[in-house]
């Protein structure tokens, strides 16, 4: 199935007391390019996103945007600088002598000091957290891939009705190609009656010249390429996995028996045709530039 390199894809769930939203999107570009944006804390999942997405796609520009809101505060530690805490009652106390003061060191008065607690989240279960955040990226996965389909099969349906317009164009090149002989036959012998007047013609000589241009301006081998590309080009796109470099070298070779086939051309019905076929071809090259 041939599939686009443009694609969007959002998933969202609440796992695990973690609310989690997962968005990927893609455009189309040379290799597989990996960018991804995700919450400040959750940065050891970068390297799993990026096999688990590789696994599922080999072209394009991905962009990842993962944000994980923790719901429940189970997971936090408050610590106590004890040693700044000692210190703390012991000046305290000491203030409390030195100025004969009423009040002694109490828990509400040390508390006060912020500097004497610290909270520390505790570390992440990470098999936990990625175990849910690939339940959510599946979601967004799955969408991602069936837009990527469908527009896939937008692009096959119109790189083929180019492909049979160009056959058509190629019938005609064919059609065309015996008459411009025919004509240079028959412009040769009004030459050379012209030039011999009542004289002998030789007519062995004007057949071969006549086979040598038909040699020169024959072009069924070119044409029987372009048929082959054609059926070639059917076959991938019908086909399973990537194509789409494939399909990028089959193009050239196809606008090199174009060329091919314009050099060899004297009739300027076969040179407008070709002109057109070129035009054709580079509509399929530019659909192509998107397929995966």
């Amino acid at each position: 199935m041939l599939r686009s390199m443009t694609g969007y894809g959002r998933g969202e769930a609440t796992i695990g007391g973690r609310r989690i939203i997962f968005e990927i999107k893609s455009v189309n570009h040379k290799f597989f390019e990996f960018n991804s944006r995700i919450t400040r804390g959750y940065l050891f999942l970068e390297d799993k996103l990026k096999a688990y997405v590789q696994e599922k796609i080999s072209r394009g520009k991905v962009d990842v945007f993962l944000q994980i809101e923790t719901l429940e505060e189970t997971d936090v530690q408050v610590l106590v600088n004890h040693s700044l805490a000692s210190a703390y009652v012991q000046a305290l106390r000491e203030l409390k002598e030195r100025y004969q003061l009423a009040d002694d060191v109490s828990l509400a008065l040390l508390s006060k000091y912020s500097d004497v607690f610290s909270v520390h989240k505790a570390p992440e279960n990470e098999e936990a957290v990625w175990e849910a955040v690939r339940q959510v990226a599946d979601i967004a996965i799955e969408s991602f891939l069936k837009m990527r389909e469908a527009e896939g099969e937008r692009l096959k349906a119109d790189i083929l009705e180019k492909a049979r317009d160009i056959i058509s164009l190629v019938d005609q090149v064919e059609q065309v190609t015996p008459e411009t002989v025919e004509n240079y036959r028959e412009r040769l012998r009004a030459k050379i009656e012209e030039l011999l007047g009542d004289n002998h013609m030789d007519e062995q000589r004007v057949l071969t010249e006549v086979a040598i241009f038909a040699d020169k301006v024959a072009v069924d081998e070119e044409t029987v390429r372009l048929r082959s590309h054609f059926q070639q080009l059917q076959k991938l796109v019908d086909s399973q996995g990537p194509v789409g470099r494939k399909i990028d070298f089959l193009v050239q070779e196809m606008n090199r028996e174009a060329n091919t086939i314009g050099s060899k051309s004297v009739n300027s019905k076969i040179a407008y045709l070709v002109v057109d076929i070129k035009a054709l071809i580079e509509k399929i090259r530019e659909q192509v530039q998107n397929v995966e």
